[in-house]
């Protein structure tokens, strides 16, 4: 199998090559091995050298042969060591799946390396001083988003077709938008996040997957979701394969768009367009569209994603063996302080904004059906515009930049809806992503707009310039 011949294929197509006997698993796989050295030569978007072997996983699984990546997120798979990024952690190895790696393994998927996230993965750039800086294969000089930066990368270029992601505050999103790809963050609860955790980062972290098609993304959530034994909650039950909702008909919609951030950010004008021009396109497909925007307190946001990185600091703390503050960097080192002077009082107030904020943009949705955002504020920033080693960053201040950059992805992760990056835009030949959010457990109606959109508006044929579907 050639390289040209192998990018070209999403998780889905491989897969059927395979089951038809075209290509056998281990041709796949010696294939996935050259496309990951060409691509992480260029982008910087794997953490450990490729594995050799790869971790066992099933053979007759649904996507039985298939290459895959795992995040740097940690812990996540027995017997790979993980970092967060950080030169504090020198690899923990973890003795026991996640829930969700089992998962994937038992879909057959075919893990070959750990892609590089920012330290603690609190940044919307992959630029670590463990890992260096990840570059964008659409444009060496911009960044590729984060905190699952390395994943998009290396699935941008064409080396995997899919690879694990997680979402904090738009973790998955940013990248899909920065890269060109498709980015779920499923409900809350869709997906287990034991057996070591009962709810993520006080319940604003997620795990899913970056694709490049939507029907991976459907296939993928119908092989991996579901409660685990003993989660705190759990989402609705699909009402049926998602693989079935992408491509079937909606019926008409109630869809809001808006281009505002909650925030007051200034947006791109180029970005914002791409918003408007999906909104467009969804009211000449017979939708109700309107301009129209959930009421959020963004002080409660940001006292919310406070109390995240506290959680996320707070797990180190915990830990049997603390990292070394000296070999962290600045933020990282801030949150450290701010973990250690937070309170049961300060808890109790992060909870209650949380609170606030979901039921407000719960009520939303009982009016709209969907809602279309920006995914960012702007097109992929150059390398060295979030700057997390500076040590002039407060917490607060370090909050901040992230939400001038990313201002829409992050309300959603303590509300717990649906949201789905699509590549719907461009900006001067670089990708814009455009986000789409249902209502609590519905999924299916973000694949069945998306697959409509990837019809209407379609990518497959928009490449990065370093992409292994350009070798020979």
């Amino acid at each position: 199998m050639e390289l040209h011949e192998y990018a070209r294929y999403d998780a889905v197509g491989i897969r059927d090559l395979i089951r038809s006997g075209e290509v056998t698993a281990d041709e796949v796989e010696a294939t996935a091995r050259r496309a990951l050295a060409f691509a992480d030569a260029q982008v910087n978007g794997l953490a450990l050298p490729v594995f050799s072997p790869a971790p066992a996983h099933a053979g007759d699984g649904p996507f039985a042969g298939v290459p895959f990546l795992i995040k740097d997120h940690g812990p996540v798979a027995e017997g790979v060591p993980f970092t967060l990024g950080s030169r504090a952690l020198p690899g923990v190895v973890p003795a026991h799946d996640t829930g969700l790696m089992a998962r994937f393994r038992a879909a057959g998927l075919v893990t070959l390396g750990l892609t590089t996230v920012p330290e603690l993965c609190v940044s919307f750039a992959t630029e670590s001083l463990r890992y260096g800086t990840t570059r964008n294969p659409w444009d060496l000089d911009r960044g590729v988003g984060g905190s699952s930066g390395g994943a998009a990368a290396l699935v941008a270029a064409g080396a995997v077709p899919v690879a694990h992601a997680s979402d904090g505050a738009g973790s998955i999103r940013v990248p899909a938008s920065c890269c060109g790809l498709v980015g779920l963050k499923p409900s809350r609860g869709r997906i287990t996040c034991g057996p070591d955790a009962g709810e993520a980062m006080l319940g604003m972290s997620y795990e899913f997957a970056l694709t490049r098609t939507v029907r991976d993304a459907a296939h993928l959530l119908d092989a991996v979701q579901g409660p685990g034994i003993g989660d705190k909650y759990t989402a609705p039950p699909p009402r049926g394969r998602y693989a079935d909702e992408a491509g079937a008909g909606p019926g008409r919609l109630r869809v809001a768009v808006t281009t505002r951030p909650w925030s007051g950010t200034a947006v791109d004008a180029q970005v914002a367009e791409a918003a408007v021009r999906v909104g467009q396109a969804l009211e000449r497909a017979g939708h109700g569209v309107t301009e129209a925007s959930p009421a959020v307190d963004w002080e409660a946001v940001m006292r919310s994603l406070a109390a995240e990185c506290v959680a996320i600091a707070s797990t180190l703390l915990l830990a049997p063996r603390q990292p070394d503050p000296a070999r962290m960097e600045a933020v990282s080192r801030r949150f450290l302080r701010a973990a250690r002077e937070y309170t049961g009082l300060d808890l109790l107030a992060a909870l209650d904004a949380q609170n606030r904020v979901t039921r407000s943009v719960a009520g939303f949705f009982t009016e709209y059906d969907l809602l279309v955002t920006p995914t960012l504020a702007r097109p992929p920033a150059p390398h060295g515009t979030l700057r997390y080693d500076d040590p002039g960053h407060t917490m607060t201040s370090w909050l901040e930049s992230l939400t001038d950059y990313g201002p829409f992805t992050m309300v959603f992760n303590i509300t717990g809806q649906p949201a789905i990056s699509l590549p719907l835009g461009q900006a001067d030949g670089l990708p814009v992503g455009v986000q789409i959010v249902a209502p609590y457990g519905r999924e299916d109606l973000l694949f069945r707009i998306a697959a409509h959109l990837e019809q209407a508006m379609p990518w497959k044929e928009r490449t990065p310039a370093v992409f292994a579907g350009n070798r020979s």
